[in-house]
């Protein structure tokens, strides 16, 4: 009885932890643990539940993936989508085909996405979701790189498919962002976020694919009973398939080893291979477990672990103070390169790991790509954290965002901050200066060059020691000093972005400015009570706000900006202004513009707002789908607030006349 209470107490343990990693893996784009970690907990959980009998409410093992969020309509899927069970052994992956057929593909680490097909045309295109309702993003799948709209096969076709951002589009994607804090920390995150936009033109810069894995219906097709002739079916269509390989138990094992040599230099990132009996009729009798059809299994690679001593921890800071740790360990060889450091992420994960230096931990790559701790063999739990910042010296504090733990310099001259400063201060949506890198904007802060962001608009008074430096000549020293030049006429939402206030990012700095009608100085004497009353505007954000404008320093560095800058402001015809005063939220699918944000940016030009969320004062919400349970939905109801089709908007706020059908 007590073994058996102990094994049920570490159940709930193993639930809980796992249920966290995936609501921050799925839901929000983050990490708080390892893969490698999962796997070991996710195991031991499931031998738990097979020793006791047990399955607990909420346990992975019988739950799938993330839960839909609220912005985006959500559906169920016809079938449910199951998770696949899996294994790391060769071996073990031969025995399960046993003397039939198979088709060996990639499993590419990305979004599954279910795509519906009638009369030729691509009419849904649905998110995995939870595994029983998934998001609708029919608008993004639109944009994909790769999906064809339209296709030869008339009646209803439905298949499945992972969309996937390269390796290549993915480091294309982050050197556009000068901020570091704002990268992306790996494809499949910036996959995640970009299928799943509300405005689908933001997913078509971002270059996603699609490649079919599984086809779930094409009636009146004679696929032979074959799931190679089904691939070649959907190649035939148009269709960007996953890769695969014909096996038997004979050239398994070598098909494996074949695909452990192409991932280490494939573009799409993969993590493992996905096993499917070619016999469509035998795997359908095969049926179903609650979680996993037993007609397929995963293989996941077994990650090459090194061992290794942790000889110190790097600390990193960043300009919004975020101190990240790194480790740096004894180099050794992993997946054929030589690897001496691997990100901690965040103190939780450095906590967990019980980290120690002259610690011996393992390491691996994640996917064979990104370098991880995988565990501490030594577990000392002897790690200082520090109090002070590794670059100013300045006092450190712990903050927990989401119960995840992360370390702070809370010194606002810190040298780290300052760069990062200038770097997002001289980035597109800010100044927008060209030829300034941060690797520049460093040295010129070292040179004593660079105080305020006044002195930006000096750097002039330093040419001869500009012309000097590496990198710069008579050329690139006269485009710098064009570019800055050319950055002192700016918009006013996009100086106030440039000022790297927490929280402020260019949509909300328009919105701020916007309801204090561009005057600076009612702006800069703007009350938290006031901003947060305006819609999009939360008591955080307006926090920020008026605690950086609090700061006496903050204003004197503004007021020194604002000499060497003019403001200029799109010219507005007020006799267009017929939708001064009231406030629209607009959810859902829209048939008339291609996006949200088109949408919006007319609602804006007409004098109205567009809000985040529904409140009283909302005039309306604008929701092709009235009849949906979304949150927004019921707060409208809740509020009497009309909620308007597209089209009757249109009609009757705009004028326009619209022919339906």
């Amino acid at each position: 009885m007590a073994a058996n209470s102990e094994k049920l107490h570490r159940m709930k343990e193993l639930v809980e932890k796992l249920r966290e990693a995936s609501m921050a893996y799925y839901a929000q784009d983050k990490e708080i643990m390892s893969n490698f970690e999962y796997d070991k907990l996710y195991d031991e959980l499931a031998k738990l539940e097979q020793e006791t009998g047990m399955v607990l409410t909420g346990s992975p093992t019988i739950s799938v993936g993330y839960e839909a969020v609220d912005e985006l309509p959500k559906e169920a899927h016809e079938s449910p989508m199951l998770s696949l069970d899996k294994t790391k052994d060769r071996e073990e992956l031969k025995d399960w085909l046993g003397d039939k057929a198979g088709v060996l593909s990639w499993k590419l680490d990305g979004l599954t996405i279910v795509l519906t097909y009638q009369g030729g045309e691509l009419v849904k295109a649905v998110t995995r979701g939870n595994g029983e309702i998934g998001e609708v993003i029919t608008n993004n799948a639109r944009v994909f790189k790769n999906i064809p709209l339209r296709i030869r096969y008339q009646d209803e076709l439905i298949l499945r498919g992972e969309a996937v951002i390269t390796y290549q589009d993915f480091e294309k994607i982050n050197s556009r962002i000068d901020d570091v804090d704002a990268k992306y920390k790996n494809p499949r995150n910036l996959c995640s976020g970009s299928v799943r936009q509300l405005n689908n033109q933001i997913t078509a810069e971002r270059n996603v694919r699609f490649y079919a894995f599984a086809l779930v219906k094409a009636d009146g097709v004679d696929f032979e009973n074959s799931r190679e002739k089904q691939f070649v079916f959907l190649h035939e269509q148009g269709f960007d398939v996953v890769q695969y390989l014909k096996v038997d138990a004979d050239n398994i094992i070598d098909a494996i080893a074949d695909y452990e040599t192409r991932v280490q230099t494939y573009e799409v990132p993969s993590d493992g291979l996905v096993l499917t009996y070619d016999d469509i009729a035998y795997g359908r009798s095969l049926g179903r477990t609650a979680k996993f059809p037993r007609d397929s299994i995963a293989f996941k690679w077994a990650d090459e672990v090194r061992e290794t001593t942790l000889k110190e921890i790097e600390w990193s800071a960043s300009r919004t103070g975020l101190i990240n740790p790194v480790a740096i360990f004894e180099p050794v060889e992993l997946e054929g390169t030589t690897v001496s450091r691997a990100s901690v992420h965040n103190i939780s994960i450095l906590k967990n790991l019980k980290l120690g230096i002259g610690d011996r931990i393992t390491v691996y790559k994640a996917n064979m790509i990104i370098p991880q701790i995988a565990e501490n063999l030594t577990g000392s739990d002897r790690l200082e954290i520090p109090d002070t910042c590794p670059v100013c010296g300045g006092r450190t504090e712990l903050r927990a965002v989401n119960e995840v733990q992360s370390l702070y310099c809370t010194n606002p001259d810190c040298d780290a901050k300052r760069i990062k400063s200038f770097t997002l201060f001289v980035s597109r949506d800010a100044m927008n200066i060209d030829g300034l890198s941060e690797a520049t904007l460093e040295k010129f802060i070292g040179k004593g060059f660079l105080h305020q962001y006044q002195d930006m608009f000096h750097l002039d008074r330093y040419k001869s020691e500009i012309l000097e430096m590496e990198g710069f000549g008579e050329r690139s020293y006269k485009k710098l000093i064009d570019g800055i030049e050319k950055a002192r006429e700016v918009e006013l939402p996009n100086l106030i972005y440039s000022l790297g206030i927490a929280n402020i990012g260019l949509a909300n700095a328009k919105v701020i400015c916007k309801y204090y009608q561009y005057d600076i100085d009612a702006m800069r004497h703007a009350t938290a009570e006031e901003l947060s009353e305006i819609d999009g505007i939360g008591e955080v954000i307006a926090k920020a706000f008026v605690d950086y404008f609090s700061d006496g320093k903050n204003n004197e560095m503004f007021a020194n900006l604002l000499q060497e800058v003019r403001i200029v402001r799109e010219v507005i015809d007020e006799s267009e202004q017929i939708l001064d005063g009231k406030t629209f939220v607009v959810t859902g699918s829209l048939n008339h513009f291609g996006s949200r944000n088109e949408l919006k940016d007319l609602i804006e030009k007409k004098g109205g707002k567009v809000a985040g969320s529904v409140s009283a004062r909302t005039a309306c919400l604008i929701n092709n789908d009235a009849a949906s349970n979304s949150s927004k939905n019921k707060k409208a109801k809740e509020l009497n607030v009309p909620i308007l089709t597209e089209e009757q908007f249109m009609t009757e706020y705009l004028g326009m006349e619209i022919s339906i059908g």
